[in-house]
């Protein structure tokens, strides 16, 4: 009964492994580039292009630095359905992604440069006595990408790049579990998951093209990046009985994070205006399982993962309006991976528009600030074929999790370039 009951309840806490959602994923990596509403991939506008485009590197002169970071403030709430109507809001936390780029002309035809940021990230905690308390308490998720690339001009129109991505991170997992009188009495206990990885590893790929004196296209390429987590799994409150059933002890898991494709065009339109777009699909669909290894009982559990393959649609402005002073504005479509019946409370995930602005300004002629703001909001989602269970003691026993999210988010960020 223990190892029956132990891998029913650590089945269920998979159903957190939306981790690595598309809520999670961070696409703001410069000022500039959000203002923008992340259409870069053929703006090679500033160093920020390491990430958006490595080919554009070879548009960065002499050597140039810029860092910074982005402040998000999430906002969630969700009512539930008769006959639990209770609306709870999610607590206010605030994010800081950050963002460095370094870039280095080394010849007329050869790059190299040098990027760290947070491509993945975010979490949610939801209030201790909320209905919803054994989906998800709380989640937090960090990860650390250092990429080194190079760029080679092959010609005054055509570069290429390619760049490494060495990354790190942690995870965190806490919610409720109910254990009813049918098995051990009724309990209920706490149970902490958490994880750090280390030493992941994947690729990047870019190319640029200038068709002509205006008009620029370009191609990104991320690969998967495979995170193998170790950590430990604790287990507190209930009876004493129950907690024996638990998980506890060390945990490993392994998540990988998708691969993504960028095709991106920007068109200079007169000496003032310029624009872009970009189109961004999402591989969610080539992980569909995660895998969680229990060290000390040597047994392991899996769930599913059900994502389906996503896209993006970019559209961004950036006018000079003096030498000193740019001004951009962008517009974002993003669509969401998960399909309705799977949607749950570690980050509610629904499709999303964003409006952005933001402007930059020349301090010096070799030191510039560039800040903008980012408005996303996600569309209104009603959950009516959860199969997201609150019951976390027999899988036969279903208490689906409907109700209705609604989801915001505002964002700011601040980048500073330097040229030597």
């Amino acid at each position: 009964m223990k190892q029956k009951l132990n891998t029913v309840l650590c089945a269920f806490l998979l159903l957190c492994s939306t981790a690595f959602g598309s809520g999670f994923q961070i696409n703001e990596h410069g000022a500039r580039a959000m203002a923008m509403g992340g259409a870069f991939t053929a703006a090679a506008l500033d160093p920020s292009i390491l990430y958006f485009n490595n080919a554009g590197i070879t548009q960065m002169s002499g050597f140039k630095l810029m860092m910074g970071s982005t402040l998000i403030a999430p906002s969630s709430t969700f009512r539930g359905i008769s006959p639990k109507v209770n609306e709870t809001k999610m607590e206010s936390q605030l994010f800081t992604p950050i963002h460095f780029y370094a870039t280095y002309q080394i010849t007329d035809e050869l790059y190299a440069g040098l990027g760290f940021n947070n491509p993945f990230g975010l979490g949610t905690k939801w209030p201790s006595a909320w209905d919803g308390r054994f989906v998800s308490l709380e989640i937090a998720v960090e990860t650390f990408n250092l990429n080194p690339v190079i760029a080679y001009k092959i010609s005054d129109n055509l570069s290429v790049g390619v760049g490494l991505q060495y990354a790190f991170g942690n995870v965190l997992i806490n919610k409720d579990v109910k254990i009813p009188s049918a098995y051990l009495g009724e309990t209920i206990a706490n149970v902490d998951m958490k994880g750090d990885a280390t030493s992941a590893m994947g690729f990047t790929a870019g190319l640029m093209y200038k068709a002509d004196c205006n008009l620029n296209f370009g191609v990104n390429y991320r690969s998967e990046v495979q995170f193998d987590f170790t950590g430990t799994a604790a287990s507190t409150g209930g009876s004493a009985l129950a907690a024996s059933s638990l998980p506890n002890g060390d945990i490993t898991a392994t998540l990988t994070t998708p691969q993504q494709l960028v095709v991106g065009v920007s068109y200079q339109y007169n000496d003032k205006l310029l624009l872009s777009t970009d189109f961004q699909w999402v591989g969610w669909s080539s992980y569909d399982t995660l895998r969680v290894d229990f060290t000390s009982s040597k047994t392991s559990t899996s769930a599913p993962r059900m994502y389906e393959n996503n896209y993006a649609m970019r559209f961004g402005a950036n006018y000079q309006y003096s030498d000193d002073l740019d001004l951009s504005a962008g517009l974002l479509y993003d669509k969401n991976p998960v399909k309705d019946q799977f949607v749950d409370a570690t980050l509610p995930d629904a499709d999303r528009l964003g409006f952005s602005i933001g402007a930059g300004y020349k301090v010096m002629d070799n030191l510039s600030v560039d800040v903008s703001y980012l408005f996303l909001r996600m569309f209104e989602r009603t959950i009516t074929n959860s199969m997201v269970s609150s019951v976390t003691y027999d899988p036969q026993i279903k208490e689906p999790f409907n109700g209705t999210y609604n989801s915001t988010a505002n964002l700011f960020s601040l980048s500073l370039s330097y040229n030597l």
